[in-house]
């Protein structure tokens, strides 16, 4: 803690008097405080993970991502050709059912990564990469049934 400078005198009415007033360093006792043991880094209480199951932990989520990327862009144009029968408001959802479907596969997948995850990061088994693989899906989905009826829809524009 920080010393602070205590004044003796009292303060006075003359702004002029208190320029010529003195102060003097008191020193104070500071009460010393209980020494306490280091917190450790995990709130929970867990054991601290060592660097290297750190690293294997990031690699697989990494490998986790990626995978989820690429299944997003390959059901988003899978999609488009296995719908294809389906007519009207009908396809919108089959397509958001095999969405859901595909991204419960890789939620099987991650877990049979074995991937030491302490209790807190349990959801990131799901939540890693869920906006990605959604946006991903639907823009993919959304381009390739574009590029396939570019062709007959008839829209007056001349291409």
């Amino acid at each position: 803690m920080a010393k602070f400078k205590k004044k003796k005198s009292q303060p006075t009415i003359d702004p002029d008097a208190s320029k010529k007033e003195s102060v003097e360093d008191i020193p104070t006792e500071i009460p010393e405080t209980e020494k306490s043991d280091p917190v450790p880094e995990t709130p929970s209480g867990e054991p601290p993970v060592s660097i290297a199951e750190k690293s294997e932990k990031d690699r697989k989520l990494n490998k986790l991502f990626w995978l989820r990327v690429a299944l997003a862009v390959i059901a988003g144009t899978a999609a488009t050709f296995i719908f294809e029968d389906i007519e009207g408001e009908d396809r919108r959802w089959a397509s958001i059912g095999f969405m859901i479907i595909v991204f419960f596969g890789t939620v099987i997948v991650a877990k049979g990564m074995k991937m030491q995850l302490p209790s807190s990061d349990r959801k990131k088994i799901v939540t890693q990469a869920i906006g990605s693989y959604v946006f991903l899906y639907l823009f993919s989905w959304i381009v390739s049934y574009t590029l396939t009826h570019l062709g007959t829809v008839s829209s007056g524009i001349n291409i």
